[in-house]
């Protein structure tokens, strides 16, 4: 039973770390949308991509936990 939770415990780190790291990412944007037009339009345009990336990579990160779960369980 302990062997299910080594694997799933890594994936949910490196997920909290990799939507950390994205948080850090965006609020570094969001401070420089004080300076220009052209740095507000860029920035949106990045904060956009970056949270479609997090969806997707949140996405393959909770299949990729549920594929742990039914190999362990056998659902």
């Amino acid at each position: 039973m302990a062997d299910i939770f080594k694997p799933l415990k890594k994936k949910v780190n490196g997920m909290v770390t990799h939507l950390v790291i994205m948080g850090i990412i965006m609020l570094i944007l969001g401070i420089m949308i004080v300076y220009t037009n052209f740095m507000l339009r860029l920035v949106m345009g990045m904060i956009t991509i970056a949270i479609a990336y997090i969806f997707f990579y949140g996405a393959y990160k909770i299949s990729s936990i549920k594929d742990d779960i039914e190999k362990y369980f056998k659902f």
